[in-house]
């Protein structure tokens, strides 16, 4: 295992995240995995040097979070050997303050996150999304009064806009607080909008890059045919893949795999190996439903692809409309 700090801060984690939104209620989806069922991953995951878990407050209604902390805490001894990385912001019920940015409802999130992850502090907590329906000022103000606190370490923000993340640390850094070191967003070799605004202003500004589903829902693995046909539980059951992903990003996945097959490597490894290569990129935040999942991301970090193989994976891509910031 590598490790890295978050952007210019001087939060280490290891260059490998594994997401928690994989682990809740399998009644809800037919491949999600239970608690008793995810152990192995993440034990296979701490065993192979992985220190970053990132779970949000709505991922089952707080479920993943409980699972998480449980887990981390059977698995290992102290509670200083890990990462939590955790959210605030989605909907979490039909009342409006279940949901979004106002100092109430970050405030009471913070607490119900605490409690179900079992600790008194949150190494990084994120902000979801942006939102517009609650003045910057108030969101960073709370966001400030909680690092003070103790109950949060670091800041990060999710998917949005550069000139959101933007206002966000400038309102930040106006009130003479901590800013946000961190930007979990949507980046993969089949969307690379983010290169065009966001990477930029990250490297910029010194924030470190946590990109959400690294391998496109499992696209860039071969979890999809070409006209649709799923070819795993996950691909069977995720509509939202649906949304982000269509057939012309097929010819990306067509290269990758024929690269992959040449070097005698999973293509999960290879896309991982081109994304963690990336100027900004801290750590993917890895979905993973086997511990075969954990050791193809792992091995990413000892591969080192070359400029003309890193060229031929980008030359089939086209730009898309922007998508993952709602």
């Amino acid at each position: 295992m590598r490790y890295a700090r978050i952007g210019a801060s001087g939060l280490v984690v290891s260059r490998i995240g594994l997401g928690m939104m994989s682990f809740g209620d399998p009644g809800w989806r037919s491949w999600m995995l239970d608690e008793t069922a995810a152990e192995p991953i993440v034990r296979r995951a701490a065993e192979s040097g992985v220190t970053f878990f990132d779970t949000g407050n709505h991922y089952f209604a707080g479920l993943s979070e409980e699972i998480t902390g449980r887990g981390l805490r059977r698995i290992f001894t102290r509670r200083d050997e890990y990462v939590i990385a955790t959210k605030v912001g989605a909907v979490l019920g039909p009342a409006p303050h279940q949901r979004g940015l106002s100092r109430r409802h970050i405030l009471t999130a913070v607490d119900d996150s605490l409690r179900r992850l079992g600790t008194d502090h949150i190494d990084l907590y994120q902000v979801h999304r942006f939102d517009p329906a609650t003045p910057v000022a108030e969101t960073v103000g709370a966001l400030h009064d909680l690092v003070h606190a103790g109950k949060v370490r670091y800041l990060g923000a999710g998917s949005m806009y550069a000139w959101q993340l933007a206002k966000l640390q400038h309102v930040a850094q106006l009130a003479g607080g901590p800013g946000f070191i961190s930007m979990q967003n949507h980046y993969n070799l089949v969307y690379r909008e983010e290169e065009r605004e966001m990477i930029p202003y990250c490297r910029d500004a010194g924030l470190g890059v946590l990109p959400w589903s690294p391998l496109a829902r499992g696209l860039l693995t071969g979890s999809r045919a070409r006209d649709g046909q799923p070819h795993t539980p996950r691909a069977n059951g995720d509509p939202h893949a649906a949304e982000l992903y269509t057939a012309e990003d097929f010819d990306t996945v067509d290269t990758l795999t024929a690269m992959a097959d040449s070097l005698g490597l999973p293509p999960a490894t290879v896309a991982l190996a081109w994304l963690v290569a990336k100027p900004a990129v801290t750590a993917p935040i890895l979905g993973a439903t086997h511990p075969r999942h954990v050791d193809h991301a792992i091995a990413a970090l000892d591969v080192a692809l070359d400029d003309e193989q890193v060229r031929c994976l980008e030359a089939p891509y086209r730009p898309h409309p922007v998508r993952g910031h709602h």
